[in-house]
């Protein structure tokens, strides 16, 4: 039977190369996107190349596009095996030096809306479509700029590097992901955070190192991971993560 996944922010970056991986792994991925014309046109470049994908109108932060999602997954196919939770913005000046000071609160609240609070809203509105899954795969795409520990952490190249509304966006995404994990641990469903490393995108800049395709790697291996794999764990290429 097709396992079907849906894919957050789908239309660009990480999440279009982390669609167009589980969709060569034989799985159905709806593409979540707000803006319709770029989700349609990566619809249209991944059916080009022969693989099954959909996109679905889907901003996290408008209650009622989840609910529409909802709706739809649970009309269409009556169960969701894989979410994949990349939707996320940068809205902090830049990524260098420490803003906590001076970052405005209505950065912070519109960072939060997408980084987390939509992220929640969402998965909680879909867990009852994972729990019918026989093994849900739930992946939050992190960031160590969320980690506790590289910020305590003088020798790390991130510590310098203090963009303070979308570090802690991932930081609570990252407890999310612990709790949930927890919350879970008596079911089938497994939930980890991933990252994707310093990656060419929007938010990575071209300066990143590593290109979409690889940054995507990590959050499709952990969708992927079978009933031995970890569950509540933060991960980059297999390699643990502070938290």
């Amino acid at each position: 039977m097709t396992k079907i996944a849906l894919v957050t922010g789908a239309n660009k970056g990480i999440g279009f190369e982390t669609a167009k991986q589980l969709t060569q792994h034989n799985i159905k991925v709806l593409l979540g996107a707000r803006n319709e014309t770029e989700g349609k046109k990566a619809e249209e470049a991944l059916r080009a190349l022969s693989l099954d994908a959909t996109y679905v109108k889907l901003d996290i932060s408008n209650s009622a596009d989840i609910e529409n999602v909802k709706n739809y997954i649970e009309s269409e196919y009556g169960v969701l095996d894989i979410l994949v939770n990349n939707a996320a913005v940068f809205l902090d000046s830049d990524w260098f030096g420490n803003n906590t000071e001076t970052v405005p609160l209505q950065t912070l609240r519109d960072t939060f809306d997408i980084n987390y609070f939509g992220t929640v809203e969402l998965t909680q509105a879909l867990l009852p479509a994972i729990k019918k899954s026989e093994a849900g795969r739930i992946v939050n795409i992190s960031s160590v700029s969320g980690s506790f520990g590289v910020h305590l952490d003088e020798s790390h190249w991130l510590y310098a590097l203090k963009p303070y509304a979308y570090s802690a966006s991932k930081t609570a995404l990252n407890q999310f992901t612990v709790f949930l994990a927890n919350a879970l641990r008596d079911t089938k469903i497994k939930v980890n955070a991933a990252n994707p490393g310093w990656v060419k995108t929007s938010i990575g800049s071209d300066q990143a190192p590593l290109t979409p395709e690889e940054g995507a790697k990590t959050g499709v291996q952990l969708a992927l991971i079978d009933e031995n794999g970890p569950s509540g764990t933060f991960s980059q290429s297999g390699e643990i993560l502070s938290w």
